[in-house]
């Protein structure tokens, strides 16, 4: 299964989305939701202990999406492995049947809960796309020759919002230079903004096959928007953006953050600003579909 890579290699506007692993061994919802998705997207991201909360692993889940005939992009933090760990789980993935890896360092364990485990980062973000690149060339992280590489599209992240800027941009340049093949951003809504950090980017990849998507997190209230600027870190939501969600009913928040969602996607769609999109609607995964419809993408 190369769904997703192939979306991103054939020139099309490419559409993920986003499955949060279940607090516990009740899928029931989750599965729902991947059934609901899998046939609308190109790949579907699960994440990986989130936000450093304890849920249902990855690879379970992004193993559970392929086997019912989806593209699964499956995320791996450095934050709960050391090296032998994460490259026993990639070989592990890879024998699944996994082909797409999002390489993250991940949330410090002090935003999550269980604020006493011990973290590992044994590795960062750069070092993991540079692992999983030996990996895909048949050798480990210590040279040592393996029975069999694997073949995984390489990603990464980016946070085109962040300030100060400039370390996001040495930080993305070393993910290009260490393999990443694609590249997913974390929330963006400043649609001008995004135009001219991917105006740096393109400069950047200049002469290689990489694929920069928008990552768009749907806004369902108003109270959402301001929580996520003044807490989450590289996530701006314009005041437009505020007064534009106070001008509806609570009621209406939700459809008008999804009118939102698909104007933007449209934008980038139609100005080919960026390759693609990765839509984030962080439980409440049953209003992808309408914002697809909404997007002129179904």
């Amino acid at each position: 299964m190369a769904k997703y890579r192939d979306a991103c290699n054939s020139g099309k506007f490419v559409v993920s989305g986003e499955i949060g692993p279940p607090k516990g061994t009740d899928a029931d919802g989750m599965i729902h939701d991947i059934d609901l998705l899998k046939d609308m997207v190109d790949g579907l991201n699960v994440t990986d202990n989130q936000s450093a909360v304890m849920r249902l692993g990855s690879m379970a889940v992004s193993h559970e999406i392929v086997s019912r005939g989806g593209d699964a992009i499956y995320q791996m933090t450095c934050r709960d492995r050391n090296r032998l760990a994460l490259q026993n789980d990639l070989l592990s993935a890879h024998f699944l049947g996994l082909r797409n890896v999002l390489c993250l360092t991940g949330d410090h364990v002090s935003v999550g809960d269980h604020k006493d485990a011990k973290e590992v980062y044994d590795f960062e973000s750069v070092q993991l796309i540079q692992c999983v690149k030996k990996l895909n060339e048949g050798f480990d992280w210590a040279g040592n020759e393996l029975g069999g590489g694997t073949d995984f599209y390489i990603g990464a992240v980016v946070t085109p919002e962040s300030d100060p800027l400039e370390p996001q941009k040495l930080k993305f340049e070393k993910k290009v230079e260490a393999g990443a093949q694609f590249f997913q951003t974390q929330a963006v809504y400043d649609m001008d903004n995004f135009e001219r950090f991917m105006d740096y980017a393109r400069g950047v990849t200049q002469g290689k096959d990489v694929k920069i998507m928008a990552g768009l997190v749907v806004l369902t209230s108003v109270g959402m928007a301001k929580y996520m600027n003044k807490f989450v870190p590289g996530v701006f939501v314009p005041d437009n953006l505020i007064e534009e969600m106070a001008s509806v009913s609570k009621e209406d928040a939700m459809q008008k953050g999804m009118e939102i969602c698909a104007r933007h996607i449209k934008l980038l769609k139609e100005k080919d600003v960026c390759d693609g999109v990765h839509i984030m609607a962080i439980g409440k995964e049953e209003i992808v579909p309408d914002i697809l419809k909404m997007a002129d993408l179904v």
